[in-house]
């Protein structure tokens, strides 16, 4: 399974130029079977200390993973990709 972070929005101050919310998504891939998060973190102004001009998404990452339990993620997505191998419901009709 091979699970990828990226950033895909992040929100800023345009007084200062700070980051207040960084738009995140992991997304699993195992063969055919895909399973993806998608959620925020925010910070209070003035943290972090680095402008939006300065940033790199691996930076921001660092960010995300500092306020995400980033294991309990990539855990749950492994999960999601489990069920799908292996699913405990179904739903259709016998006809």
């Amino acid at each position: 399974m091979t699970t990828t972070w990226t950033i895909s929005q992040l929100d800023r101050n345009t007084a200062d130029g700070f980051v207040t919310t960084a738009h995140w998504q992991a997304t699993a891939v195992d063969g055919e079977h895909t399973a993806s998060i998608y959620s925020t973190c925010s910070w209070a102004d003035g943290t972090p200390t680095i402008p939006y001009a300065d940033l790199t998404q691996a930076t921001v990452l660092g960010w995300v993973w500092e306020s995400v339990d980033k294991q309990a993620t990539e855990d749950a997505l492994a999960a999601q990709i489990a069920l799908q191998k292996n699913p405990v419901q179904a739903s259709g009709t016998p006809w």
